[in-house]
């Protein structure tokens, strides 16, 4: 039985990465003629219904990426993203669930979103202004700059581009759509060194 565990990964025709999608969204693209082309590796095939003329089965076969064109709402909502929006669970995983001021790792639910620059000192709550950090080290730090709280920040907080905050939104990446995706991104990035070495 095969079982539907694997995103998709939904670009535009010009490799642009768009969002992941699930195998009923994919099969959905396939019908209404909206898939470009397709690439990586075979994830599934789905089965349909019996051609009554020939007697066989109609079948799917839907890849680890696929590139639609067309002109859907999704689409032009993905092209007009000035910014990627800042949720903790992406955050973490830009920051390697690593408390930035101790350096250590821990699993999510002793993580924290925290403030370089605090709320209470006119601090922004966006993405070059947020840092992981463990429960304990948040609280040490209170409403104060890492500078009032004696505390050195690890990691300069940086903003992810959109094909970054498409990796960090999925829990797992195939290699071929890692690999995909590392290619989109700006080389200089914290993240491009970290990817590399995953699918090195």
């Amino acid at each position: 039985m095969t079982t539907f565990e694997h995103q998709i990964l939904r670009t535009e025709t010009s490799g642009m990465p768009l969002e992941w999608i699930s195998h009923q969204d994919a099969a959905r693209l396939y019908y209404l003629g909206h898939v470009a082309y397709s690439c990586g590796s075979k994830l599934y095939t789905l089965h349909g219904g019996i051609n009554a003329k020939t007697g066989r089965t109609s079948t799917l076969e839907i890849n680890s990426i696929i590139a639609t064109h067309g002109n859907s709402k999704s689409l032009n909502k993905a092209r007009r993203f000035l910014h990627t929006p800042l949720d903790n669970a992406s955050l973490f995983k830009r920051d390697a669930h690593l408390c930035m001021y101790c350096g250590q790792h821990f699993q999510r639910s002793l993580l924290s979103r925290d403030h370089v620059t605090p709320l209470s000192q006119n601090g922004e709550d966006d993405w070059n202004n947020v840092v992981t950090a463990c429960l304990r080290c948040n609280n040490h730090k209170a409403g104060r700059t890492p500078e009032q709280a004696g505390m050195e920040l690890l990691a300069i907080p940086f903003t992810p581009t959109y094909a970054e905050y498409i990796y960090l939104q999925s829990r797992f990446v195939l290699a071929d759509q890692m690999e995909f995706l590392l290619a989109h991104f700006p080389r200089h990035s914290p993240l491009h060194k970290r990817v590399q070495e995953l699918i090195a």
